[in-house]
């Protein structure tokens, strides 16, 4: 029995991007396609396997499975059979960014029809898959409310602050409602609630700023994980037991300089305006004071091993400050193309290299050498054995090597 036990069978995860938005110049995209992860699942699933991944972050196309509130989820039925024969718990991503043709996210019917669907989805994959069960009701609503509501990216292209931050109202209200209708099916059910960790500065010469940075980092950051733990606007039903587990996603482009109008421009890694992620990690622990994980985080090209080293060690750093950290999601696990451009990104644990009409997975040697490390460091297993859920995550030995290792926090990301 373990001494301290994780909420996960094992402490790295991973993931598979799975966007299916309507993208603002090309219609509907489905990133599990274009990264051919339905076809290569088994492929994909062993991998995770081989590496001692045990859990990933899955995703539930609702733009395909929801056609006009009839359900046909045999999309999933692949996915399910590779995930269980390689035994490899999903978090089920329900919206990541799409939703279905017919809908409008402003309309009195979204709630109700999100609210359906995931009482369906819980049907399907509950008695289909080995517990425990993880979900994800809708992905990144604070960035979703961005891309979707004022910077016109993606469906439903508003380009407004107030459509924003009404369209993050109606994203966490249906947030709060598929939690309840997910845990009718299954009570035991865990929620991990996933945004990104910003920190955002003024320009050097518009002082004049710093307080709207400001305001964008200390609460724009924070509302969607507060309606749903119920510290605003309480009346749609959020709570902490709601949030349960928040997922917070780091990446390099996460601290940024303001600009008045559009995204904001990242930091080059040498600036001075950097903060370490051990502090961003505390904000938000202490905050909410629940179990936390890394959501999403990667390097890119063949700076991925270095990034994966920081990363540990800032996150080390914060499991000293009392910080309860039970994962980190190494994500994707397979190459994703560049929304905008759509080129290779090379920051996956795999790349892709295209043979004929195949794309064929190639581990990132470094990546995976770096990852090796730091489970040994952890005392965690490199490979899963025949039965990866019989015990949770010894969170004592993270506590144990973050102590011995005494890393501390670090703006440097160069």
């Amino acid at each position: 029995m373990a001494h301290k036990a994780g909420i996960f069978p094992t402490f790295f995860l991973s993931g598979f991007e799975c966007s299916t938005f309507l993208w603002k110049d090309q219609g509907r995209r489905d990133l599990c396609a274009e990264t051919q992860h339905l076809l290569h699942a088994r492929e994909d699933y062993e991998i995770l396997r081989t590496l001692g991944i045990a859990v990933a972050r899955e995703g539930v196309p609702w733009p395909q499975v929801d056609i006009g509130g009839d359900y046909d989820f045999s999309v999933l039925d692949p996915l399910i059979e590779a995930m269980n024969q390689s035994q490899i718990l999903p978090i089920w991503d329900l919206c990541h960014y799409g939703y279905p043709d017919d809908l409008d996210p402003f309309s009195d019917q979204f709630v109700p029809r999100f609210t359906r669907y995931c009482r369906a989805v819980a049907e399907y994959v509950v008695p289909r898959v080995r517990g425990p069960h993880y979900f994800t009701p809708i992905n990144e609503i604070t960035f979703f409310a961005f891309a979707g509501g004022e910077w016109g990216w993606v469906a439903p292209y508003r380009n407004t602050k107030a459509d924003r931050t009404e369209f993050r109202r109606r994203l966490c209200e249906a947030d709060i409602a598929g939690v309840k209708a997910i845990r009718e099916i299954d009570p035991q059910a865990r929620m991990v609630h996933i945004d990104p960790l910003v920190h955002i500065v003024a320009p050097r010469d518009r002082p004049d700023l710093a307080a709207a940075a400001r305001h964008e980092t200390e609460v724009d950051t924070f509302v969607a994980w507060d309606i749903i733990a119920g510290k605003l606007h309480s009346e749609l039903g959020g709570a902490p037991e709601i949030l349960d587990i928040v997922g917070a996603n780091n990446y390099s482009f996460g601290q940024m300089e303001f600009r008045e109008s559009g995204p904001h421009a990242a930091l080059p890694p040498d600036d001075d305006r950097i903060i370490p992620l051990c502090d961003l990690m505390e904000s938000v622990h202490r905050r909410y004071n629940r179990p936390m994980i890394i959501g999403e985080t990667s390097g890119m090209e063949a700076g991925r091993p270095d990034w994966l080293r920081d990363v540990m060690g800032e996150s080390l750093a914060a499991v000293n400050r009392g910080i309860d950290l039970h994962g980190i999601c190494l994500f994707p696990a397979v190459d994703m193309p560049d929304w905008h451009t759509g080129e290779w990104l090379h920051n996956g644990i795999c790349d892709l290299e295209r043979d004929g009409e195949r794309l064929r997975r190639v581990l990132h040697d470094p990546y995976v050498q770096e990852l090796r490390r730091w489970q040994k460091e952890l005392n965690r297993i490199t490979e899963l054995d025949e039965d990866p859920f019989s015990d949770p995550v010894e969170l004592q030995e993270v506590i144990d090597a973050a102590k011995r290792l005494n890393t501390q926090a670090d703006a440097n990301w160069h």
